[in-house]
């Protein structure tokens, strides 16, 4: 039932009552007073006696939420705390994504550094034996060596 509705309800009540008072109690029809029987709901009261009606009347829905309020900001506080750890987002180790992203990477890289390596190797070896004179001529041939195997990949 709407305020609107509810409040025509008690305005007709009260022209009725109203009514009758000026005319006498002879004019009108008798009233039936339900005193165990709701005519709105067209149920039986659940209470019958004044001072349980008010001990339900008093049961409101500001007494069922009192203290809700402060149990959820507690709530959120807790939340927020337990969010702002950054031991439990932070990974054990800092770098992990990028060890991950750069193995294949490195993985190539590897293999030309050992190769490389390998190259400056010889050619010491060359020098020192005394095999070629000509360190330009052997590091040349070599580099076409390189091209040819990369060529191949």
């Amino acid at each position: 039932m709407s305020l609107a509705e509810a409040s025509e309800a008690r305005k007709a009540r009260l022209q009725a009552l109203k009514n009758r008072k000026e005319h006498g109690p002879g004019t009108d029809e008798s009233v039936l007073k339900h005193r165990n029987f709701d005519p709105a709901s067209r149920q039986a009261k659940k209470y019958s006696t004044k001072a349980e009606a008010d001990v339900l009347m008093q049961d409101t829905v500001e007494k069922e939420v009192e203290g809700l309020a402060e149990r959820i900001v507690a709530e959120d506080e807790e939340r927020r705390a337990q969010e702002l750890d950054v031991f439990n987002i932070a990974p054990k180790r800092a770098n992990w994504d990028l060890k991950r992203d750069m193995e294949k990477k490195v993985a190539r890289l590897e293999r030309r550094t050992q190769e490389a390596i390998h190259t400056l190797i010889r050619q010491r070896l060359a020098a020192q034996k005394g095999q070629s004179d000509d360190l330009v001529g052997a590091m040349r041939a070599q580099d076409k060596e390189d091209r040819r195997s990369d060529d191949e990949d």
